[in-house]
């Protein structure tokens, strides 16, 4: 396998705002609440990349907590963003994206808190979703395809 990879997801905007994403064989339906012009039948972008982060820590922490000699009796994460909507709504210069994101990591395990601490600096430093909001990366529009309905009358 090689070790650069490429992975891809669609996103089909529907009625609204509500956006049905395809991975693989996988679907998810990304919407927004009511209160924010939405129908509220899926989180909405900004919440995805929150739960991907959550995801994602905890993925490493499963894959990794073996090599640190912790037992993961239970794990999980509370991750929360600050996101100034004047920057969505074109309001003010503020970023539309999040200023900050905290996560709480909760580890029920009977590992020394010394193992424990050195596994956590490891897992946050191997979480590609933690890497790529902390780090800039290269995002590009790679091409705009336009497509007309041509009909003959």
């Amino acid at each position: 396998m090689p070790s650069v990879q490429t992975f891809k997801a669609t996103a089909h905007l529907q009625e609204g705002v509500k956006v049905v994403t395809t991975v693989r064989q996988f679907e998810l339906v990304i919407d927004e609440p009511k209160s924010l012009g939405g129908t509220d039948t899926g989180m909405n972008p900004v919440e995805a990349l929150l739960a991907s982060l959550g995801a994602c820590q905890s993925i490493v922490a499963r894959v990794y907590a073996p090599k640190f000699d912790v037992i993961l009796e239970d794990f999980r994460v509370e991750v929360e963003g600050d996101l100034d909507l004047d920057g969505f709504f074109n309001r003010s210069d503020v970023r539309p994206g999040y200023s900050d994101i905290r996560y709480t990591f909760y580890i029920k395990t009977p590992s020394s808190a010394e193992k424990v601490e050195q596994f956590v600096e490891f897992l946050e430093s191997k979480c590609p979703v933690g890497d790529t909001i902390a780090a800039p990366v290269h995002l590009k529009l790679n091409r705009i395809v336009i497509e007309n309905e041509v009909t003959n009358s």
